[in-house]
């Protein structure tokens, strides 16, 4: 049984950081995508950031460019998200999904994911 279970959301002031994990079982870690989506109130589900095992490539959206950083650590199954300089707008339900690529993140299909986390709440004031 596939079952991906995130923590590490909370509440935190903008400009501060935390580190958001993605704990993944019931499949063969490095044949896969690891990714993030979010969505905030009243908004639709938006790809964050993706990490495929087997080259290591990543991706991000844009509004995170530069202040996230994707990363896995294959013996624990695990993929984190670091997230820095946390703006009031990165405030959103943060669910991870695997797939075997990460075409569905970047492209925000979130319709095509079959596993999803069950979300980590991520809240910044300003």
């Amino acid at each position: 049984e596939v079952q991906l279970v995130e923590s590490g959301g909370g509440l935190v002031q903008a400009g501060g950081s935390l580190r958001l994990s993605c704990a993944a079982s019931g499949f063969t870690f490095d044949d896969y995508a690891i990714g993030w989506f979010r969505q905030a109130p009243g908004k639709e589900r938006e790809g964050v950031s993706c990490i495929r095992e087997n080259d290591a490539s990543t991706y991000y959206t844009d509004s995170v460019k530069g202040r996230f950083t994707i990363s896995s650590d294959n013996a624990k199954n695990t993929v984190y998200l670091q997230m820095n300089s946390l703006k009031p707008e990165d405030t959103a339900v943060y669910y991870c999904v695997a797939d075997l690529y990460c075409g569905g993140v970047v492209a925000g299909r979130y319709s095509e994911y079959k596993y999803w986390g069950q979300g980590t709440q991520v809240t910044v004031s300003s």
